[in-house]
């Protein structure tokens, strides 16, 4: 494609979808033509504070229109996979709200949909494309880490339930809609980040545990029909030698549990706060960044301008063939077999192989 602006349909004009809208309007690539919502009064009232054209109810008589480019789909996990599927094969682009799905084998069919029709399929994932992650990325790719054998996802709140902590809605927290809580909502940002820094590596064995434990408002846990954890464990091992440690929390008794980590025989660096740490000989530096320096140097000096700004910056510019797009449909996926894994591993009460998940990863797809 051309430097001419992506003409985009939106599915879901809920709290994502219209989080979404905000942000195509700070790209100038982009141009959001058409949306899609089963409710019909929201639906109306998005599109004229938007300003947007067309609307649907039904989302299959907007994949009809053949002016449409790309599709993002932002709906609730069960969701991901029946409405990228079916964008795909009507000819989109898609760009799909994390996580990749409800289950690894929906997500995997979506990939290979994507494959199968040549159309590109992105999840988001904003993480990746904050100061910190890339300062990160540029250390590790640099060397500067040396070999990079250890790494740990962290993810903190101390009462960021959905719904029943007091924002939301309460299908953020029934499995039948989301399939999953504080791993599905929050912990595929920190995994995806992770896989994302140290070249998403083929997953090997998974173990993990998943509690919900912290007292909850008694009248929000009925009115909420709560069906998922607020606290998921989990270690990885990688082919090659690599490990991962996960602790990704909704609702804990602790004020924090610091940040995500890389570890390599050279040196390290956290996520946020930002450090970087290594040894000179006898001395021990513990560092920090600019890290908008950084980031207006690549801007100005290597004149890379909006292409990493953010995901519907950096989807724009791959549909516009201005940058390669980063395989985020690839790593969501490994996001999602070590995500399942530490489901499986918990049910069992036993570590997992990659290849028993995909093999017993049952479908948790909705179709509409």
């Amino acid at each position: 494609m051309s430097a001419e602006k992506i003409r985009v349909g939106v599915i879901g004009v809920g709290q994502i979808g219209k989080h979404h809208l905000d942000n195509y309007k700070q790209v100038e690539g982009a141009e959001v033509v058409a949306i899609a919502d089963v409710n019909e009064a929201e639906l109306n009232r998005v599109a004229g504070l938007y300003d947007i054209p067309h609307r649907y109810t039904n989302f299959r008589e907007l994949l009809q229109r053949d002016d449409i480019q790309a599709v993002d789909v932002c709906l609730h996990n069960n969701f991901h996979a029946a409405v990228t599927i079916a964008a795909l094969e009507a000819g989109k682009h898609v760009f799909c709200e994390k996580p990749m799905a409800g289950a690894y084998i929906d997500a995997e069919r979506m990939l290979q949909a994507s494959r199968n029709t040549g159309n590109k399929l992105h999840i988001q994932c904003r993480n990746i494309f904050l100061k910190e992650t890339k300062a990160a990325k540029f250390l590790i790719d640099e060397g500067h880490l040396g070999n990079v054998y250890h790494m740990r996802s962290v993810g903190h709140r101390r009462r960021g339930r959905p719904f029943v902590d007091g924002y939301g809605s309460p299908t953020f927290v029934q499995k039948q809609n989301s399939a999953g809580g504080a791993l599905y909502d929050m912990g595929v940002y920190h995994i995806n980040t992770i896989l994302y820094l140290v070249g998403n590596p083929k997953i090997e064995r998974i173990t993990g545990k998943t509690y919900q434990e912290t007292p909850m408002d008694e009248r929000r846990r009925e009115m909420s029909g709560y069906s998922v954890e607020e606290l998921g464990l989990g270690f990885v091992r990688f082919a090659g030698g690599k490990t991962l440690d996960i602790i990704e929390a909704w609702a804990v008794h602790m004020d924090g549990l610091g940040g995500s980590v890389v570890l390599g025989s050279e040196g390290g660096v956290r996520i946020d706060p930002f450090g970087y740490f290594y040894n000179l000989g006898d001395l021990e530096l513990n560092c920090t960044a600019d890290l908008s320096r950084l980031d207006w140097r690549r801007r100005t000096v290597h004149e890379i301008g909006d292409i990493y700004d953010s995901p519907q910056h950096h989807w724009i510019a791959a549909l516009q063939d201005r940058v390669e797009l980063i395989p985020m449909d690839e790593i969501a996926l490994n996001t999602m077999l070590i995500s399942e894994g530490i489901y499986l591993s918990d049910k069992l009460g036993r570590e997992v192989t990659a290849d028993e998940v995909r093999e017993m990863s049952v479908s948790s797809a909705i179709a509409l």
